[in-house]
């Protein structure tokens, strides 16, 4: 292969070894011909292939997701520019060095013009444009800026944000809300859970004057309508939220109570449901209350008015009738001039006018302006019901069974329950506890020995278990590991004993040899020697035939005074 690589090369090559190579070549066997001119066909595509790409621009993306209108326009324009570009599945890619100045060509051409406008749309607003063309242009620009705005979440792809605002009037009957729609194209794979959704639709309702939250629709790629506007902001409905609240208050409540009554009459012997009415209304309160009116010496005066008028004496009135007969003497006196005076009133005089004094005072009124908002969320009314199975007793024929709570200890339980959940009388609660037989209760019976232990495997099966494994592993100790070890012990114990008992063997005349003893001797020492030898003969028999004696029999000579103080 490294002779192949070097003939590839044929800059390296030269006229004097050409030759050589290709009778190498020649030599060679089909298979590393085969491997040679692969060889050099990779090496040939690798230099040719490093060399277009060192020879081709980077490209970067221009313009993603356009029209096929603009698509083609933008095309055109780069054709008539003689910029080179790459088209990928509507992307429109040219040479990075190219790219910023072929934006801003493309931009003084107006390109691309389907692309999303926003308050951009203002900045080249002719002279002497109309008003409704103002406000079409005002509409387009909040359009596109809320859809730049819902483009940007991640797992939207595409969006189109419609406006319908009304036309104003001063009339206030006649006044019309703004609505919006909202279609959203989500990359594919991804959707949007309530709080997304939600959040949209807050952005939108926000972004409009006077906008409410249940006229923005938000509607996906298929059609499906993916808003809850009914719910977010319905009055007799409750949403997502509100209902998940309320199971978990009754949850809570239930956990309450099984945890309260589970140590009395056992985990399984009870069971508890709560209902909880719980008000999320949201009410904002405002009262104005007058108090009597205080003591004059504690009140404090408001305004205070005060009215002098004085009267004028007889000689300050003018007499006698205006002009010139006035200046004349009066004539003949036609009655008595003794007759009586009918009143103090003289004719031709006035009497003098009295004097009048008004005072008004104003005293603050007490008054207390309260501003109450209340809480949303607060539990109206709650209903627990709990049901509690009979306890194991003896019936009144002595036998196991179970029976029913004592009132003393219903009521016990009663109170406990009213405690738990925070009973109040006059919120309308109300508690029910029911004691009663469980469907799925075994009659009672009295249990054997036998079924005791039973019961007690059911019921501690985990330690059963354990001690079970500590025996059987312990038997297998025992049996197979030191009962072996002890019987090996044993017989090489007696096998050593037989050996220190083998001293010798009998000759042909029955005659035991020992060491140190002469064979000859005496007919009386011949003898002694000849019984002393059968005698050991018969231990030797004894201790072949049954060696367990021989050795209690030398354990017994060994230790003779543990064996009497065995047998005393």
């Amino acid at each position: 292969m490294a002779e192949a690589g070097v003939a590839a090369d044929n800059t390296l090559v030269t006229a004097n070894n050409f030759g050589g190579l290709r009778q190498r070549f020649e030599t060679m066997s089909p298979a590393r011909k085969m491997m040679a001119m692969v060889v050099v066909a990779v090496l040939i595509a690798a230099i040719a292939g490093s060399l277009l790409w060192s020879r081709e621009p980077t490209y970067r993306v221009l313009f993603t997701n356009l029209p096929d209108k603009d698509g083609g326009a933008i095309v055109q324009s780069l054709e008539q520019m003689k910029i080179p570009y790459k088209l990928d599945a509507g992307m429109i890619s040219v040479p990075s060095d190219n790219i910023y100045d072929v934006r801003l060509k493309l931009a003084a051409q107006g390109l691309p013009k389907a692309g999303n406008v926003g308050f951009e749309l203002l900045d080249n607003q002719k002279f002497g444009v109309s008003q409704f063309a103002e406000q079409v242009n005002y509409q387009r620009a909040v359009e596109g800026e809320l859809t730049r705005s819902i483009e940007s979440i991640s797992a939207v792809e595409k969006a189109r944000v419609h406006l319908a605002t009304p036309k104003q009037t001063v009339f206030l009957r006649d006044q019309q809300k703004p609505s919006a729609s909202v279609v959203l194209t989500l990359h594919p794979g991804r959707s949007l859970d309530g709080g997304q959704i939600a959040g949209i639709i807050h952005l939108v309702s926000s972004s409009v004057p006077g906008l409410p939250i249940a006229n923005v629709t938000v509607v996906d790629q298929d059609g499906n309508l993916i808003s809850r506007a009914a719910d977010l902001n319905a009055r007799g409905n409750m949403d997502q939220r509100q209902l998940q609240y309320i199971g978990q208050i009754e949850r809570s409540f239930v956990e309450r109570l099984e945890t309260i009554l589970g140590p009395i009459v056992g985990e399984k012997n009870v069971r508890a449901e709560v209902t909880a009415q719980v008000d999320f209304s949201e009410v904002e309160q405002t009262s104005e209350s007058f108090k009597p009116n205080s003591p004059p010496n504690e009140a404090a005066i408001r305004s205070q008015q005060t009215l002098d008028q004085s009267g004028k004496s007889a000689e300050d009135n003018a007499l006698g009738v205006p002009g010139a007969l006035s200046n004349q003497p009066p004539g003949a006196a036609a009655a008595p001039i003794t007759a009586p005076v009918a009143s103090d009133v003289v004719s031709g005089s006035t009497a003098a006018t009295n004097t009048r004094k008004e005072a008004t005072t104003n005293y603050e009124v007490d008054k207390t302006i309260q501003h109450v908002k209340q809480p949303v969320g607060i539990v109206k009314r709650l209903s627990a019901a709990v049901v509690v199975n009979y306890k194991a007793g003896k019936s009144k024929d002595g036998k196991m069974a179970y029976v029913p709570f004592t009132p003393a200890e219903m009521a016990q339980i009663n109170n406990l329950v009213r405690e738990a959940i925070g009973y109040n009388k006059e919120r309308g609660d109300s508690v029910n506890v029911v004691n009663a037989a469980f469907a799925e209760s075994v009659p009672l019976e009295e249990k054997g020995i036998e079924e005791k232990a039973l019961n007690y495997i059911q019921t501690n099966a985990l330690e059963v278990m354990k001690m079970a494994v500590i025996v059987m592993a312990s038997l297998y100790l025992l049996l197979f590991i030191i009962r072996p070890l002890m019987k090996d012990l044993a017989r090489v114990r007696d096998e050593s004993l037989a050996q220190e008992l083998n001293l010798g063997e009998a000759g042909p005349s029955n005659l035991f040899i020992m060491d140190g003893v002469p064979q000859g001797g005496t007919p009386e020492e011949q003898s002694k020697h000849a019984a002393y030898a059968e005698l050991l003969q018969q231990a030797k028999e004894l201790a072949r035939n049954d060696p367990r004696m021989v050795a209690m029999i030398l354990r017994e000579w060994m230790n003779p005074d543990e064996e009497r103080a065995i047998n005393n």
